[in-house]
C-alpha cells in the first residue's frame, strides 16, 4: 500500500509540474501557402491542403512548446493543372520519391512583440535545413460542439535551391523563369485532444 501511495505522489507530482497541452492540428481547417516569383514580374501562388501535426503548447513556458508537422505534397494546388503537374514531377518536388514535407522543432523563443520564433528542422524534397517559423497564435475559444480551439499563423522564407530544388529556364533579357526565394505562410487551426 505504501508504495502504491508513494506511485501515485509521484505521477501527481509530475503532472503538477507539466503543463503541456497537446494540440492535433486540423486539417479540414489548415492550408500551407507559398509565393514564388514567376518571370522576376509576379508572384505566382499555389497551397498544400493536407497539413497534419501536433503541437505541446507548455501554457506556463511557451519556450517549452514543440510542434510537429507534415504536410502531403500529393496535395499542391496552383489552380492550374499543367503547372501543378510540373511542380509535382522531378524538376521540383519530385512527389514520385519525396510524398512529405515536414517540420520538427528545436526550440521556441517569445519575441518583442509577443510572437514565436520556432526553430526546427524543415525537410523539402529530401533536404533537411535548419528554419526559423514566426509564429502568431490567437486565445483559444470553444467552438459550438464542446472542442477547445486556436488559430494561428507561421510565416517563413527560405531559398528552394537550398533544398535541391534547382530547375529554372533563362529569358531572352537574361532573367530566370522562376525565383529562388519562396515565401510561406501556413493558416492552421488546432484542437485540444481530449
Amino acid at each position: 500500500m505504501k508504495k502504491i501511495l508513494s506511485g501515485f505522489f509521484m505521477v501527481f507530482a509530475l503532472a503538477a509540474v507539466t503543463h503541456a497541452t497537446e494540440w492535433n492540428i486540423d486539417n479540414d481547417h489548415t492550408n500551407a501557402f507559398f509565393s514564388v516569383k514567376h518571370m522576376m514580374i509576379a508572384d505566382v501562388q499555389g497551397m498544400f491542403s493536407e497539413v497534419t501535426g501536433v503541437v505541446s503548447l507548455d501554457e506556463k513556458d511557451v519556450t517549452k512548446s514543440s510542434v510537429s508537422a507534415v504536410i502531403d505534397v500529393s496535395s499542391l494546388n496552383t489552380g492550374v493543372a499543367a503547372r501543378d503537374n510540373h511542380l509535382k514531377s522531378a524538376d521540383f518536388f519530385d512527389l514520385a520519391k519525396y510524398q512529405k514535407i515536414t517540420f520538427v522543432s528545436k526550440r521556441v523563443s517569445v519575441n518583442k512583440d509577443k510572437s514565436l520564433s520556432v526553430t526546427g528542422d524543415l525537410t523539402i524534397h529530401g533536404v533537411t535545413k535548419e528554419t526559423v517559423l514566426w509564429v502568431d497564435l490567437s486565445k483559444a475559444i470553444k467552438d459550438p460542439w464542446g472542442n477547445t480551439r486556436m488559430g494561428g499563423r507561421a510565416e517563413t522564407i527560405i531559398n528552394r535551391k537550398d533544398f535541391g530544388i534547382v530547375w529554372n529556364g533563362l529569358l531572352e533579357n537574361g532573367s530566370v523563369l522562376v525565383g529562388d526565394e519562396v515565401r510561406i505562410v501556413i493558416d492552421l487551426e488546432l484542437i485540444l485532444k481530449k
